[in-house]
């Protein structure tokens, strides 16, 4: 049996508050773990393109405000 099976089975096995629990544990390490990446994807410059289209079409005013 794999890892993901595994969990899988676990999580079917948890009772509403444990599952309560993991939802919330899992939905903060996710979110936690992508701000670690988006940063990391700053540092590096990975967005650095994406930055630069963003702007021009600011000042070329294609953009709506929210």
């Amino acid at each position: 049996m794999n890892n993901v099976a595994e969990i899988q089975n676990a999580v079917q096995k948890l009772s509403r508050e444990e599952l309560s629990a993991f939802r919330d544990w899992f939905y903060e390490y996710c979110a936690t773990t992508l701000d670690k990446k988006f940063e990391e994807d700053v540092l590096v410059g990975r967005l650095d393109t994406l930055e630069e289209e963003v702007l021009c079409d600011l000042r070329k005013g294609r953009c709506t405000e929210l």
